[in-house]
């Protein structure tokens, strides 16, 4: 009597826990605040149960390092600090159980379950955040260097339109013609470069019509331009179109080639509004040594123009520099949503990636997609365990109820299991736990059989319930042990779905081995207890 006491105490104990661990609780999750864009914890209340990728929705991705623009002689190792780079990002993102891994030698795949925003997550995932303050050109050594640009691309075959009344352009940008001809306004410059610039408002900028963009970005970067770039200067457009008149201008900034400092000096970044402008703006905070460095080239610099460079793309118009800047600043962003500066943020404090990430594989799930796959998965699954009972009580009758009831609690095992350890469910998870209720009742099955054949000896039941469990144990604990194994390789190598029917395989198999072997032979213990005088089981 002691003994079933203790055991039902431990399957009691067990339903317990599995119980608790599924109550729907209150859980603080790190989110962006819509107003200030700090993070904040906010508590919501859910089941502890997490949804994989394709029953909850989401976006999947798959990067590998970009090597158009010439070959990354270590790509794992460039992945690996990738990797790392990107997991702090999606981790401020505000997604509840992203996954970030490496696959393979130099793949880096990462799924965000429940985002909407496909863009907005590639962006924060793919963006390189490499950041670097510099000062324009402001001795316009790159406007002196144009007619030898042109000469030299007049040489390679490359000219200039026939004809262009230019001095209209300059009316039209609200720019003086007179001083423009006696500067030698690059618009004068009949050449295929010269022809398309237009001087802005301000040292170093240029203004090229939108429509002949593709073509000025294809000249500066032919070799014979570079070739001819004044030493010390590099290029870099700028992320906004500025209107000018009734057409639109990409501008085009002339800047020294050595930033003063770069985004490594940041120890913080935080997206705001500007209390005068009320526009967003990304405040940021300098490691000592490197605010001693940018307060001295601001101080020998006031009154030139600054540029904010982000991944090759000056943000916004330069500022002006009025006074010496030391340990803190801000990035202005305009008129672009507060959004773009959360996000900004987000990746500056996160880091610059260590070389580009280019997209390989996409794939967006929406939400109703997985509302449709857990409802499939449930009548699956549901229509498996009918089979299974209808199956179990037709053939082994009480015996089969016994196997049933058994079913129940590992069920609950199950979900218990992958609540409490934090797992993620996925459809193939679904699949998996189907499975393993064919283990458990097939773990069943051996000892039933095992009990009728000594009953077909002559053994009394309880003996024959005895030797049943007894003899069945090696084939049920070597077929258990063999699969869960194979489910242990099939998470160490695969990704996100086999890795979610792995799982539930595994926890499967172990709630398996608890309900056939201890909780059926505790119900058969309890039977025989109460019919001491049985002389036949229904099995």
């Amino acid at each position: 009597m002691s003994t079933i006491r203790g055991r039902f105490l431990v399957i009691l104990g067990l339903v317990a826990a599995s119980a608790i661990s599924l109550l729907p609780r209150h859980e603080t999750q790190r989110v962006p605040d819509p107003v200030t864009g700090r993070m904040k914890d906010t508590t919501v209340r859910r089941v502890p149960i997490n949804l994989g990728l394709d029953l909850r929705g989401g976006v999947h991705l798959a990067l590998e390092v970009d090597q158009s623009k010439g070959p990354v002689p270590d790509c794992a190792d460039a992945i690996q600090r990738a990797e790392r780079v990107v997991r702090t990002r999606v981790d401020e993102f505000g997604t509840t159980e992203p996954v970030v891994q490496i696959v393979g030698r130099c793949r880096l795949i990462v799924e965000l379950p429940g985002e909407k925003d496909v863009n907005r997550a590639k962006g924060i995932v793919q963006r390189t955040a490499f950041l670097e303050f510099r000062i324009t050109d402001m001795r316009n050594v790159f406007r002196d260097a144009i007619p030898a640009i042109d000469v030299a691309l007049r040489a390679a075959g490359v000219r200039g339109p026939a004809a262009g009344p230019s001095n209209a352009v300059a009316r039209l940008l609200g720019q003086d013609t007179t001083k423009a001809t006696a500067g030698a306004d690059t618009s004068n410059q009949r050449g295929a470069l010269g022809s398309l610039l237009f001087q802005g408002s301000l040292a170093g900028e240029y203004l090229v019509p939108e429509e002949q963009f593709e073509v000025a970005d294809s000249l500066i970067n032919r070799p014979e331009v570079k070739r001819l770039l004044p030493r010390g200067v590099a290029l870099f457009w700028g992320t906004q179109l500025v209107p000018q008149g009734a057409r639109t201008y990409h501008a085009l900034y002339a800047v020294e080639d050595r930033p003063i400092i770069t985004g490594e000096c940041l120890t913080k970044a935080q997206p705001r509004r500007d209390p005068l402008t009320n526009q967003s703006v990304v405040a940021f905070t300098l490691t000592h040594r490197c605010g001693r460095i940018f307060g001295d080239a601001t101080a020998r610099h006031v009154g030139d123009y600054m540029a904010i460079i982000l991944d090759g793309r000056v943000q916004g118009q330069p500022p002006v520099i009025k006074s010496e800047i030391r340990n803190e600043g801000q990035i202005e962003l305009g008129s672009r949503p507060f959004a773009d500066a959360q996000d900004l943020a987000l990746v500056l404090r996160a880091g610059a990636l260590p070389a580009p990430l280019t997209i390989v594989e996409e794939r967006t799930i929406s939400s109703s997609l997985g509302e449709d796959s857990i409802n499939a998965g449930i009548r699956a699954g549901v229509v498996g365990i009918i089979l299974v009972v209808v199956i179990m009580v037709g053939y082994y009758r009480l015996s089969g109820a016994l196997a049933v009831a058994a079913l129940a609690l590992y069920t609950l095992l199950t979900f218990g299991g992958l609540a409490a350890f934090g797992f993620t469910l996925t459809m193939p998870g679904l699949a998996g736990f189907v499975l393993s209720v064919g283990i458990a009742v097939d773990a069943n099955v051996l000892i039933f059989e095992r009990i009728r054949e000594e009953l077909q000896h002559g053994k009394l039941v309880r003996t024959a319930v005895d030797e049943g469990f007894k003899h069945a144990m090696s084939a049920i604990v070597d077929s258990n042990v063999s699969t869960a194994l194979t489910a242990f390789i099939l998470y160490l190598v695969g990704t996100g779905p086999v890795q979610g029917f792995a799982i539930t395989l595994i926890i499967g198999i172990a709630a398996s081995m608890v309900t056939a072997v201890y909780v059926v032979r505790t119900f058969y213990m309890v039977w025989l207890q109460r019919r001491p005088d049985l002389v036949t089981l229904s099995v």
